[in-house]
Formats: C-alpha cells, structure tokens, sequence
C-alpha cells in the first residue's frame, strides 16, 4: 500500500472525495446510500459501498469505516489505500474472495467530528431486538447527570465528583459503565436507541444485497480510541462462541504477536457491550459462517477520549454555542480519535494491510 499517508484526509468531504476517486481509479463500482441531512458544511452525506469481485463469489471480505464518526478519518484513510492496492486486490481475487467496502457507515458523525450517529445514538450498542426489553446499565445512571453539566468546559466542582467517582470505582469501571451502552437516557452517552437507526437499516441492507451469496463471510470493522497510540487491537467481533473465536485466533493472532482480545474474558481494552453491530451479519446473512474482528486503533489515554465524548453530548445539547467553543470540542474529538501525524498513519496502513492479507488467506483456508 504505498502512499500511506496520503490516503487520509482532513474532513468528511475530502475523504468521501478520495474513496471515490480510488474506486474509479481501480474500475471498483460504488453505489451510495443517501443520508437525509447535510454534513457540517452543508455537504452531501452517503453510505457509499463498493464491491471489488465476482458478485457471485462465495467468499467475502467486508472492510468497514466510520461506525462511530469521527473515527472515520482512520477507517477512511484505510479503504482508500486498500483501493489503491492492486498486488493485495490481485491476491484476494486469485483466492476467490470478493472486497466489500463500506465507507461512512455513519456519516453525519463523520462530517460533524461526532462519536455518535444524526439520532444521538452510538451505532455499536443499536444492533438489539427492539421488541425485547432492553439491557440495563444502572452504573450509568449515578454518573448521566455529571457527565454532561450545564456549562463547558466544566467547572472544578464537576471534575471533582467525576474524579471522586473513578476513585472510589476504579478507572476500569468508569470506562464499564460510560461506555458499556445505556438504553434510559437519549441525551445521554453512548446511547443505544430505541429503535433501529438509519445507519442500521442501511447496513442491513447492504449486508441483504451483496452477503446473502456468500457461504464464507469476514469482516473487519476499524475503530479508534482505545490502547497504545498507534496499536492496533484486534478484538473479537462475534458472539460468545468458542468455534468463532478459534478461528478468529487461527487467522489474526500472528502466532500470539499480534493477540486476538475478547469482552468476554475482560483482555480487552474494550469494556463489555451491548447491541454490537456484527448482530447483523449473523442475522441477515444467517447462511453465511461469519468471522470478525475490531481493529481498534490507539490515540489518547481513555480518560481523555470519555472528557471528549462529554464534550459532543453538551455541544449537541447547546447547538447556540459560541463558534469558538464549538470549534475546540470538535478539535478535542478529532484528537481523541485521531493522531494527525504520518508516523500514525503508516502504522495504521501496515497493520491494516496485515489483517486484511491474513482475512483473505483464512477464506481462502
């Protein structure tokens, strides 16, 4: 993937200009999806999906961006220097295996410099059964009303009860119960919904439209925000089960360098979830054996990505801020999310291309 860094772009509009070009440019169709509002600057906004193979094939690879919006600067910058890839296209379609894109799966977040999607909901947690009753974070609901004061930055007497809180809990379950998903209060973080979002109906669809053919499906979804700058964590993706999560290790964990993690036995970063996208892909491609991870790149220590999350939740409560603190809550999110530096991006580049190289080869098993 040479040009690493230049596959990454600094806004919404130029990512989605740059996947574009390298979908074109390697003769690669995109059908987009349109979102019904505009982006921050009034742009277009779309689930734009590209499919690079046989649309017969019976095995898939699906490379997703921006599940949480802001982290789109990653996933984006990953998809285009893939396009670009024609020795690792080459060596996907002489295994047999298809490339699905997914680029923006939440794109007013993306455009907005926010976590969650247009409804206020975190897409990663908005994958349930809507006619069941919904999971319960009663840690949440001590911290809702800290988490989000009436004014930003917060005052010292807010900070204080915040920090007295991790104290008494520990760090780890402060980050179990912001982060876990939380189905009580809309105006609150890491919010599920209460119905199926539009970037979830959509995903659906275009798992229904190009998944329903495979018998073999994989996926590897790029996130951001948890661990060492810079690493990339491959997390389980998939439900609790042993058979999935051997093969998973069998293809992604480089011999025990490059480790697979679980929410299940806590050696993730990640606290346990709730509503997980990758529900979607055992149930609308139920034929398919699915196998997945997270690809959960580093930034910033996880007390920083939660002050900045805080951040979007009071912005998007005062739409009337003055430009100047609107301007640096988004600031805080794209560093939360987002090393702006080429050393980052090459990283990010070469570990990609590794699991993406040992996803096509364990289809090809």
């Amino acid at each position: 993937m040479s040009g690493a860094s230049d596959a990454f772009a600094p806004t919404y509009a130029q990512a989605r200009e740059k996947f574009l070009q390298a979908a074109a440019a390697g003769g690669v169709a995109v059908e987009s999806r349109t979102h019904p509002l505009p982006g921050l600057q009034g742009e277009a906004l779309a689930m734009d999906v590209a499919r690079d193979g046989d649309p017969n094939a019976s095995k898939l690879l699906v490379l997703s961006s921006a599940c949480h919006g802001v982290e789109g600067f990653c996933g984006s910058g990953v998809q285009v220097a893939t396009l670009r890839d024609a020795a690792f296209r080459e060596r996907a379609r002489a295994a047999g295996v298809a490339l699905l894109y997914v680029h923006g799966l939440n794109p007013y977040g993306f455009s907005h410099g926010f976590r969650a999607t247009h409804e206020n909901v975190d897409l990663n947690r908005n994958f349930n059964d809507f006619d069941k009753p919904l999971p319960v974070n009663a840690a949440y609901r001590e911290l809702h009303a800290l988490l989000v004061p009436p004014e930003w930055p917060p005052t010292a007497a807010n900070n204080k009860a915040l920090q007295d809180w991790v104290s008494a809990h520990g760090e780890r379950a402060y980050q179990s119960a912001v982060s876990g998903g939380q189905y009580e209060y809309a105006d609150g973080l890491f919010f599920g919904g209460r119905s199926a979002t539009w970037s979830n109906q959509s995903l659906r669809e275009v798992l229904r439209a190009h998944g329903r053919r495979a018998a073999r499906l994989a996926w590897i979804d790029i996130h951001t925000g948890l661990g060492p700058n810079g690493v990339g964590e491959r997390i389980y993706a998939g439900r609790d089960d042993k058979d999935s999560l051997a093969r998973c290790r069998a293809w992604w964990d480089g011999g025990g360098r490059t480790p697979i993690t679980s929410i299940y036995d806590g050696s993730s970063t990640s606290a346990f979830l709730t509503g997980m996208m990758f529900n979607a892909a055992y149930e609308e491609c139920p034929q398919a054996e699915y196998t997945g991870i997270a690809l959960e790149y580093g930034t910033v220590p996880v007390l920083q990505s939660l002050h900045a999350l805080r951040g979007e939740q009071w912005l998007r409560r005062h739409p009337e801020a003055a430009p100047a603190v609107a301007d640096a809550i988004r600031q805080g999110m794209k560093q939360a999310f987002y090393t702006d530096s080429d050393a980052w991006r090459e990283q990010i580049v070469v570990q990609a291309k590794e699991a993406l190289t040992q996803a096509v080869d364990g289809l090809a098993s």
